[in-house]
Order: structure tokens, then sequence, then C-alpha cells
């Protein structure tokens, strides 16, 4: 079996410039410049690293999960922040913020997603995981 210190998470934008002053200025994270994209570090040693990509296609997907004591309390600082919230009816229906509960223990207890400069999906989480 092959050996390995750490592992991260990429991912691409459309426009790096952009993408630094939404991650640290919007959502206050410590990013650091690198030649080829921005780290994002993270609390834990975690780091994400983001890259331009000149034909970027946002993620269909959520990319980046935020676990938060409190969603309502994230959603209303973010927002507040400029921050939209992704709204949906159905089986994901979310409230008029923006958060979707817990249905029946299914899920997370509370869900909000939200898309970067990007396009890409993100969200603050509260609760077990949805995989």
């Amino acid at each position: 079996m092959f050996s390995f210190e750490k592992t991260f998470n990429t991912f691409s934008v459309n426009d790096l410039g952009t993408a630094r002053d939404f991650y640290r200025k919007t959502l206050g994270l410590d990013v650091k410049e690198q030649p080829e994209g921005l780290d994002l570090n993270l609390p834990g040693g975690q780091r994400v690293f983001v890259y331009p990509k000149p034909d970027h296609t946002p993620a269909t997907y959520t990319v980046l999960n935020f676990e938060v004591k409190d969603v309502e309390a994230a959603v209303d600082e973010l927002t507040a922040a400029g921050v939209k919230f992704e709204h949906y009816e159905g089986e994901m229906a979310t409230d008029k913020k923006g958060i979707a509960h817990g249905r029946n223990g299914m899920g997370p207890e509370a869900i909000a997603w939200f898309r970067d400069p990007a396009g890409n999906f993100m969200s603050v989480i509260k609760g077990r995981q949805p995989y």
C-alpha cells in the first residue's frame, strides 16, 4: 500500500483575483497566494488549493462544506457579507433564508448552499453528514 503525509482538495475558478477576494474578504479565510493559485488554509491543518482554469465549468456538486454550530447564524452573517443562498423546493426544500432542515433523521440537521463567484457550490452545514 502506498504511503502519504496529507491530503488536500482542489477545484477551479475562472478568475483568481475575484476568488481571492471572496475567500479572504467575504468568507474570512486564511488565503495564501501561490504562483499556480490560492491555498485556502483551514482549521486543523486542512488545505484546499484553488487554481485558475480559463475554460472553467462550475462544479454541479458541493466542493466545500463548512461545518458550523449554528447554520442560521452562519447564513445571517454570510448574507450580511453579500453571499446569496440557493433556494430549493421538493425533497431539499429550503426556508426563506435558504436553509434545508433535517427530515426524519435523514441527512444533516441543517444545511444551506451558496456559490462562490465562479459558480462552485459550497455549504454551511450542521449535524450528520449527507454521505
